[in-house]
């Protein structure tokens, strides 16, 4: 046995209003390897420590997995003009995921500021954010965002061999002029393109969620439909 279950109730949704979610999570006994991960996110599969989910929802199927496949890749005039803000500003360190004081302040400032926080959510604690972020059961590093060499953001990300998975990025809300959701996603992009993998993996897609609804800007992109992953423009024309 590879993974055990740890949960599967159903819940409120928490990205569609009135609808009944049910997302079984499952705690992944070993560290799975590089192949093994790739197998997971094609099954759109997400992390949460060291477990795996899928959304099973009983009357909805509104969740779509997204990825982007990044040689055809393709930034839109306002991806570019976003890049352009962080042209001679931006350093960007990447390394194994860590936690600090700075980290977590930040961690909770970007949810309180940024309307993030729901109603039965207290703030990140550091057990918290430890047990979410930094433990994993597959390979996961950190990307954090230097702009003038201040701290405005971190990025984690799950690697397997051909393919990268976005778990989470969070910043300073006062600089929310640079777009540092769109930089982050562009340099993982970026990531992916150097080290010779196919494909970036952006959560879950839901066309009626401001929140997920944005990840269809980045093009060309595919959705897991059913069980079918299909190109952008052939689900649009649905």
């Amino acid at each position: 046995m590879t993974q055990k279950l740890v949960y599967d109730g159903l819940q409120r949704c928490p990205y569609l209003e009135g609808r009944v979610a049910r997302m079984p999570l499952y705690r992944q006994l070993r560290r799975l390897s590089l192949d093994e991960t790739d197998l997971r996110f094609e099954n759109a599969e997400r992390r949460v420590g060291a477990c795996l989910y899928r959304t099973e929802c009983p009357t909805c199927t509104a969740c779509e997995g997204i990825r982007i496949p990044v040689a055809g890749f393709k930034p839109s005039k306002s991806q570019r003009r976003v890049a352009n803000k962080w042209s001679g500003h931006a350093r960007i360190e990447v390394g194994p995921v860590t936690f600090n004081d700075v980290k977590l302040e930040l961690f909770n400032r970007h949810k309180r500021e940024r309307g993030l926080v729901a109603d039965d959510d207290g703030e990140m604690t550091p057990i918290g954010y430890v047990s979410w972020l930094v433990q994993s059961c597959v390979f996961t590093i950190e990307m954090r965002y230097f702009y003038d060499e201040e701290l405005v953001g971190v990025g984690i990300v799950d690697l397997g061999r051909v393919s990268a998975s976005s778990v989470y990025f969070y910043f300073d809300p006062e600089k929310s002029w640079l777009s540092p959701g769109v930089y982050s996603a562009l340099r993982e992009v970026e990531l992916c393109q150097r080290s010779g993998r196919r494909y970036l993996y952006l959560g879950l897609f839901v066309e009626d969620c401001r929140h997920l609804s944005y990840k269809s800007q980045y093009r060309p992109h595919e959705r897991l439909v059913g069980e079918t992953w299909r190109p952008s423009e052939s689900v649009e024309r649905r």
